[in-house]
């Protein structure tokens, strides 16, 4: 059977609120009751809005929290050029 992995996702365009806080926790305890994997992803594509002193906050509220992720933290920005990269080849198949 596969290892359970979860994540929560959080766009860092303002503080932590508690309806992500029961989403992260959600999907924390299932995947330790699963002896499975969290991860953090964190969704900051939306350059505008997005600002790092709320991923700053988000990350550290987690932790406060006793939330912790496996792992480094995803900065999905980061991965831009993997995306393109995907959707190029894509569309040189069809």
């Amino acid at each position: 059977m596969s290892k359970v992995a979860t994540r929560f996702a959080p766009s860092p365009t303002g503080a932590l609120h508690i309806g992500g806080v029961r989403t992260a926790l959600f999907n924390w305890l299932f995947s330790k009751n699963q002896k499975g994997t969290f991860h953090l992803r964190i969704e900051d594509t939306d350059k505008e809005r997005s600002k790092d002193e709320h991923k700053i906050q988000i990350i550290k509220s987690l932790k406060w929290l006793g939330i912790e992720h496996d792992g480094e933290e995803y900065i999905q920005s980061t991965k831009i050029k993997d995306h393109v990269d995907v959707a190029n080849e894509l569309i040189r198949k069809w």
